[in-house]
């Protein structure tokens, strides 16, 4: 079975053979995992954020394809100088996908993936905190709801590794 290569634009090779901030960050203020168990991808963003609630800093790091690097990357472009608040509500996957050049439709769950991760992250900072503003929803958002499944897919698997060594 021979594969055809995706029709990415330029811009999106461009990110995934050059993203912007991509690597570990030493001193982020909240760290946040996304996965999609679908097709593998995994992305772990970094925030550093201000006393006043703004993303000063952004990074990632990812297990994914060009489509999961470069919305990783340009997510971390679009955040950074902004309120948690315009992060949460002006940063959706439709945008991340603009601000790419656009995907093909079966990697659309890419810009999902971005922006769950951010999301999340953003949820944590203020679970750490003890108190969400009220523009956070009580219910987590689809975004992070697809974030989230990675999450649960590695605990299961690794409750079933520990189970399997503990029978040897």
């Amino acid at each position: 079975m021979s594969r055809i290569p995706l029709p990415y634009n330029p811009k999106v090779l461009d990110l995934f053979q050059h993203p912007k901030n991509l690597g570990k960050m030493e001193d982020a203020t909240v760290v946040a995992v996304a996965g999609n168990p679908a097709c593998g991808d995994m992305v772990t963003f970094y925030l550093k954020i201000t006393d006043q609630d703004v993303i000063e800093k952004a990074s990632f790091e990812s297990y994914g394809c060009a489509a999961n690097i470069a919305t990783s990357s340009i997510v971390t472009e679009m955040v950074k100088g902004l309120t948690l608040k315009s992060a949460w509500e002006d940063i959706t996957w439709k945008k991340v996908t603009e601000e790419v050049g656009g995907l093909p439709s079966i990697k659309f769950h890419c810009g999902v993936l971005a922006v769950g991760a951010l999301k999340r992250a953003i949820r944590v900072y203020f679970e750490k905190k003890g108190a969400a503003p009220d523009w956070v929803p009580k219910d987590h958002t689809f975004e992070e709801k697809q974030a989230l499944e990675e999450e649960e897919l590695a605990k299961m698997l690794s409750k079933r590794l520990k189970t399997e060594e503990e029978k040897k």
